[in-house]
């Protein structure tokens, strides 16, 4: 029977792309999705006219109504197993001082940290069972944060104490490592082409990534480090050196 791997927010972008490059190493795939349902069900439908009944989606917000519990449970019943539990969906949007409310707040903090926190909670049996591994997609904006984005930096930074300190309890069963991209993609209300051209300036390798190099840094934490945990690799071209 094949691995399965549950990626939340896996219908698009970095989280579809990871969902193709494991899926093509043999590795069966669940995805969550709130809002892109086509994109969802357009993933699942090329994915199993690959492998056949290798591909499912699960439609989940996660917010301060997500029942955890029952998503799990909903969750392990399409393959009937759990491997790889890959924390994707992410909340990015800017928040200056005077923007804070507790609504922004909620919004950011409960899919940035709670969701991860929680569906690690509850799928730690199942892992631990497996000998898996959870891998969580950070930032590499945790230090040093990125200006004017208040809630979204504590989230992120609040991600990495997560994976460090889920390294250290769910050891030696689960090993937990995040991974923290750089430029891969221009956020979708990024148009400046000035601000582009500077950020680019300031990467070693003078160009921005791909989500291929994403998929491709947690796949090794998933398959190819057994004896790496508690780590964050960024994925980022050397920026972090001009930060």
């Amino acid at each position: 029977m094949n691995k399965v791997a549950l990626i939340t927010g896996g219908a698009r972008r970095i989280g579809a792309e990871t969902a193709e490059y494991l899926h093509s190493k043999g590795i069966d795939i669940l995805i969550t999705y709130s809002k892109s349902s086509a994109a969802a069900r357009n993933i699942k439908k090329q994915l199993n006219s690959i492998r056949e009944k290798s591909c499912d989606i699960y439609k989940a917000t996660f917010n301060s109504n997500t029942n955890y519990k029952k998503v799990s449970s909903d969750i392990l019943k399409f393959f009937g197993r759990l491997d790889y539990l890959i924390n994707n969906a992410s909340k990015f949007y800017p928040t200056k001082i005077h923007e804070v409310t507790e609504k922004v707040w909620l919004d950011t903090i409960d899919t940035n940290v709670k969701a991860p926190l929680f569906l690690s909670r509850y799928f730690h049996k199942e892992l631990k069972k497996r000998k898996g591994a959870i891998v969580n997609i950070i930032d590499i904006h945790v230090e040093p944060p990125l200006k004017d984005h208040l809630i979204y930096n504590i989230s992120k930074a609040g991600l990495l104490a997560l994976t460090r300190s889920l390294s250290k309890d769910l050891a030696p069963q689960i090993r937990v490592n995040g991974v923290s991209p750089g430029a891969i993609m221009w956020p979708e209300h990024e148009s400046s082409k000035k601000k582009k051209l500077d950020i680019l300036s300031k990467i070693p390798m003078n160009s921005t990534g791909q989500p291929l190099d994403i998929a491709k840094a947690v796949y090794f934490l998933l398959e190819e480090s057994p004896y790496i945990t508690g780590q964050n690799i960024n994925v980022d071209g050397g920026r972090r050196l001009n930060m």
